[in-house]
């Protein structure tokens, strides 16, 4: 339970310490979170300098902070308090390393992206096979990724045998690993090889995973690490209508000295400008790092056909080719498109995930009686969403309208104890359950329905003649009219007036011979008010 002296600066949470400043300015109430957009309607400087705790409630599923000196009031899921630190996945911190190809058929992607989106973002690379073989195919296969990155090669580029190339990519040489465009601020972190014609005598593709090769040379040459994650690189590029430069270290980590990008490319480097002393000890590291990167065992290597297409993460993984005869055909198109779009893809559709699961608990557990009335429980949230549709509600009330009852599907006790005299709080279960997903407007609602209930039935005369006899019997087993203290903490919740616009839609939501759109016509609105 939480614990704190009074006056506290910080929250005692199980084995938990959380700084009041810390609660205050992650309050997700309408009064400090656009609704909508879910960002902060305040800055650091608009909270009280002098912010402690006065006081805590804990229930065991949300966790209510009253702060001094304002009296301003947050509430937090408590298990939401409790989530552990995710890690970055931009460092190595995120990563999977492994062995072996991650293919997927191009017609599987277009059904379903999650599987190659987290491989590329994981595991550095995804290699889709059966890709349209006609030109420009390659920036539709980006399209699905994010967004293309234009560059001074144009949104797509040929990589095939050139006269006067001036880039030995398009020569028939050895290319060995490498990391694309090191000369550019910010690179270009994702890159997209598509294979239209391979009929070489050569030209095998390989890959070396950048972020595997440093932690081998930090193993095994922990200095050599460091003097390649402290020394600035230039790299440039020049032709007659660009010159580019860049510089960087061949290892960059982040502030915690985790991985997070890797610029190896031998043939753009320029001239080290150093002490002596710094540029013997980088050539010896580079040397090292090098070495590491050239052994086999690190090394995939592959052949693309004519229809596959690999997409990689170019802050991480080296790509490289084999030398072909000049003569021979073998023509790729490649494109540049970045990791935060991908991230953002990724998080779109695992947004939209609880979506899938929520239509099935309507088809699936929905479909049963609803706790002794004529309705399904399914319908009857279809019917109370209706009847606030029908009313103007926003967005976040409809939403709540519809999902006030889940917890009967989603506690430990469900709606059939609830009817054998066992008070299931599937308010509280409920809105703690969708908390991972929806803002308070939405949840809030919900959470109070019942107690709106409780409520109306000790302010509002007449209101309790009406219930239905199971929803009569559930009151009894919920607690029954409140009391007159419990009516006026109930009034000064947030959330309070929308829940009782819930209770009587709720209470109107049971008739069998209502007309009710199907769980596909609300989709759209719970995905306006999924927690962004």
């Amino acid at each position: 339970m939480a614990a704190m002296p009074a006056g506290s600066t910080t929250l005692r949470l199980d084995d938990h310490e959380l700084p009041a400043v810390w609660l205050r300015d992650n309050c997700r109430c309408p009064a400090c979170a656009d609704p909508v957009s879910g960002q902060k309607l305040f800055g650091i400087t608009d909270l009280p300098a002098d912010l402690s705790i006065a006081d805590v409630a804990d229930d065991g599923c949300e966790v209510a902070v009253t702060f001094a000196p304002d009296g301003h009031v947050s509430r937090f899921p408590r298990g939401w308090l409790l989530a552990p630190v995710t890690a970055d996945e931009r460092t190595e911190a995120g990563k999977e390393f492994g062995a072996g190809l991650v293919e997927v058929a191009w017609e599987d992607f277009r059904q379903d992206r999650a599987g190659a989106l987290d491989a590329l973002l994981r595991r550095g690379f995804v290699l889709l096979r059966g890709v349209p073989v006609v030109e420009g195919a390659v920036l539709e296969a980006a399209a699905e990724f994010g967004y293309v990155r234009e560059t001074n090669y144009g949104r797509l580029f040929d990589v095939r045998v050139e006269a006067d190339a001036t880039n030995l990519a398009f020569t028939g040489r050895e290319i060995t690993p490498h990391t694309d465009n090191p000369y550019r601020d910010p690179v270009p972190t994702v890159q997209l090889l598509h294979c239209l014609v391979n009929a070489a005598d050569g030209g095998d593709s390989g890959l070396v995973d950048g972020f595997a090769a440093a932690a081998v040379l930090r193993a095994e040459e922990p200095e050599a690490f460091a003097v390649l994650t402290r020394t600035p690189v230039t790299f440039r590029y020049a032709d007659a209508d660009t010159d580019l430069s860049a510089s960087r270290p061949l290892i960059g980590v982040d502030p915690a000295g985790r991985v997070c990008e890797i610029r190896f490319n031998n043939r753009s480097t320029q001239p080290l400008r150093a002490p002596h002393a710094e540029v013997s000890a980088f050539y010896a590291a580079y040397r090292t790092f090098a070495e590491i990167i050239a052994r086999p065992q690190g090394r995939l290597d592959f052949r693309l056909e004519p229809g596959d297409c690999l997409v990689f993460d170019n802050t991480r993984m080296l790509h490289a080719r084999t030398a072909f005869a000049e003569g021979g055909a073998r023509h790729l198109q490649g494109c540049y498109a970045d990791l935060d779009a991908v991230a953002s893809r990724r998080a779109v559709l695992r947004r939209q995930a609880p979506l899938d699961q929520l239509a099935d608990l309507f088809a699936g557990p929905g479909a049963a009686d609803y706790l002794g009335e004529a309705v399904s429980q399914a319908a009857h949230m279809l019917q109370t969403a209706s009847l606030a549709e029908a009313a103007g509600a926003p967005d976040a009330l409809v939403a709540a309208a519809l999902l006030h009852d889940v917890g009967h599907f989603v506690g430990e006790v469900g709606g059939g104890d609830l009817m054998a005299g066992v008070d299931n709080r599937h308010s509280h279960t409920g809105a703690d359950w969708l908390a991972a997903w929806f803002p308070e407007p939405v949840t809030e609602p919900i959470r109070l329905h019942v107690a709106a209930k409780r409520y109306l039935c000790a302010v509002e005369p007449g209101y309790r003649e009406q219930l239905s006899a199971a929803s009569e019997y559930t009151l009894t087993v919920q607690g029954g009219p409140m009391t007159a203290a419990e009516t006026a903490a109930f009034e000064a919740r947030p959330g309070a007036a929308d829940a009782v616009a819930v209770r009587r839609w709720d209470d109107a939501a049971k008739d069998p011979a209502a007309a009710v759109p199907e769980f596909g016509h609300f989709r759209p609105i719970l995905a306006r008010v999924l927690r962004r």
